[in-house]
C-alpha cells in the first residue's frame, strides 16, 4: 500500500513545483524526506493530512517555524544568562496589572533590615543561619526559583538565629508555599522581643512580647501578646486565603500598633490595636503545631523600615532609593506589588510639574556583567513606562539609565547585602 502511494505522492509535489515555480527554484531534498517519513509513520491518519504539510513546506507557509532554529525572544525578554535576584515572583502565574493590585497602599522603605533566600546555603541541608527542634532542610521547587525553606514536619519550631533591630514601623514580606494536605496550618510567624539572647525559646509566646501572624488555609488569624499578660490582642479574616502547592506573596505592614495584612492584590486585615504598646520585636521564627501542620516552603523574608519620607528625599535630598518596586528574577517586567511605591512617586511628581527625574536601575553581582547591566537598563525603562502608562507622569520629564552591578552600596557577599544593591533610584535633574 505504501508503495503504491509514493508515486502518486511525488507526482503530486512535482507538479505544485511547477505551478510555483516563479516563487520557488527547486524543491529542497528535506521537504521530499519529510512526506516520504510521514507517509511511512502516519498512513493510517490519512493521506490528506501528509499531503497538506508536503505543500506548506514547500509553498512557505510555515518559513521561519524550524524547530532546529529557535526564534530570538522577543524585545524586552530576559536574558538567561543574567541571575540578578529580585523579589521572587510566581513561576507560570499570569502578570496581573498595576491597577488590579491599587490596594496595595504600602510603600517600603529605603533600608533593608533582613532578606532571606537560602541562596547562600546547600540544597538537602539545614540553612545556617537557623535552628529548629523540627525536620527541615533546603530545596528547589517546580513552581519558582530560587532555594526555599521545606518547614518539613507537622510539628517544630524553626528560629532565625541573628538579632534583628526591628523599629516600630516596618514591613515583612514573604513568599510561602503550602504544602497539599488535609491538615489546614501553613505556618504561623511570629515576631518578638527578648530580655536576652537565645537561641531558642520553645515557649508558645516567646520572649517578653510578640505578634503571632497565623497563615491558616482556611483563615488568618493574629494575636498580639505582653509577657505577664494573659489577654491577647487579636484579629482574624477569611479574605484572599493562601493556596496550597502555588506562590503566595504575604506582605506585613507594622506601624506602631497597627498590623495589615496584604495578598493576592488587596489588603486581607487592618486591625489598629494589634500590638502591646512599648513592644519592641529583634527576632524572628515560624511556628507548626501538631495536627492541624502540613508544613509548607518558605523564601524571600525581607524586613524593611515602612514609608520614608519620599517629598523630602526626592526634591530636597534629590535622591530616593527604594526597594519597593519588585520584578521577577532576571526580568524587566514590574510587578503589581509596586503599586503603592510608584503612586507615591507619581503624586510627588505630578504635583511638582516642572521637576525632571532621572530613573536608575541597579543589580546585585551574581550573573555576567553585560547581562546585568542590559537587565538594569530594562528595568529602569520599564519603571518609566508604569509611571507614563498607569500614573499620567509626562515621559518628557523622566530619562532612564541602568548601571548593573557597577555600583553597589554593600558588598555583595550575603543575601541581606545583595539585596540592598537590587534597587531603583530616582534622581532630581
Amino acid at each position: 500500500m505504501k508503495t503504491l502511494l509514493l508515486p502518486f505522492i511525488t507526482v503530486f509535489l512535482l507538479a505544485i513545483v511547477i505551478d510555483l515555480q516563479a516563487q520557488i527554484i527547486n524543491v529542497p531534498r528535506h521537504v521530499e524526506n519529510k512526506v516520504i517519513n510521514r507517509v511511512n509513520n502516519k498512513i493510517d491518519k490519512g493521506i490528506d493530512k501528509t499531503l497538506d504539510a508536503a505543500e506548506d513546506e514547500i509553498t512557505g507557509k510555515n518559513k521561519g517555524t524550524d524547530p532546529a532554529k529557535p526564534t530570538e525572544p522577543a524585545a524586552g525578554k530576559t536574558d538567561p544568562k543574567a541571575t540578578d535576584k529580585a523579589a521572587a515572583g510566581t513561576k507560570g502565574q499570569d502578570q496581573q496589572s498595576l491597577q488590579a493590585y491599587s490596594n496595595y497602599d504600602f510603600v517600603p522603605g529605603d533600608k533593608v533590615l533582613l532578606y532571606e533566600d537560602f541562596s547562600q546555603d546547600a540544597v538537602g541541608d539545614f540553612p545556617a543561619l537557623w535552628t529548629t527542634d523540627a525536620a527541615g532542610e533546603v530545596n528547589t521547587l517546580n513552581v519558582a526559583p530560587g532555594n526555599w525553606l521545606n518547614l518539613n514536619s507537622t510539628e517544630g519550631t524553626y528560629w532565625f538565629m541573628k538579632d534583628i533591630d526591628i523599629p516600630k514601623n516596618f514591613i515583612l514580606e514573604m513568599d510561602i508555599v503550602p504544602k497539599k494536605g488535609s491538615p489546614r496550618f501553613a505556618a504561623d510567624v511570629v515576631l518578638f522581643g527578648e530580655g536576652s539572647h537565645s537561641e531558642m525559646d520553645k515557649n508558645g509566646d516567646p520572649g517578653t512580647c510578640g505578634l503571632h501572624i497565623k497563615i491558616e488555609k482556611n483563615i488568618w488569624e493574629t494575636a498580639g501578646y505582653k509577657k505577664g499578660l494573659t489577654e491577647k490582642l487579636t484579629g482574624s479574616s477569611t479574605n484572599k486565603l493562601v493556596q496550597d502547592e502555588k506562590v503566595n506573596h504575604v506582605i506585613i505592614w507594622v506601624q506602631n500598633r497597627r498590623v495589615r495584612i496584604y495578598h493576592q492584590g488587596g489588603k486581607v486585615l487592618d486591625i489598629p490595636t494589634n500590638i502591646y504598646e512599648g513592644s519592641k520585636f529583634t527576632r524572628l521564627c515560624f511556628k507548626l503545631y501538631r495536627g492541624a501542620s502540613s508544613g509548607s516552603y518558605i523564601s524571600n523574608i525581607k524586613i524593611t523600615t515602612a514609608a520614608p519620607d519620599t517629598r523630602n528625599k526626592l526634591l530636597t535630598e534629590g535622591k530616593l532609593v527604594t526597594y519597593g518596586i519588585y520584578f521577577d528574577v532576571n526580568k524587566d517586567v514590574v510587578k503589581p506589588e509596586s503599586y503603592g511605591t510608584l503612586n507615591d512617586i507619581a503624586k510627588i511628581l505630578n504635583e511638582v510639574p516642572d521637576v525632571k527625574v532621572k530613573i536608575v536601575g541597579h543589580t546585585d553581582s551574581d550573573g555576567a556583567d553585560a547581562a546585568n547591566l542590559d537587565l538594569s537598563k530594562r528595568r529602569a525603562a520599564s519603571v518609566k513606562n508604569e509611571l507614563v502608562k498607569s500614573f499620567n507622569v509626562k515621559g518628557d520629564r523622566l530619562v532612564t539609565d541602568g548601571m548593573g552591578e557597577s555600583q553597589p552600596v554593600a558588598p555583595n557577599d550575603t543575601p541581606s547585602n545583595k539585596a540592598l544593591n537590587r534597587r531603583v533610584e530616582f534622581i532630581k535633574m
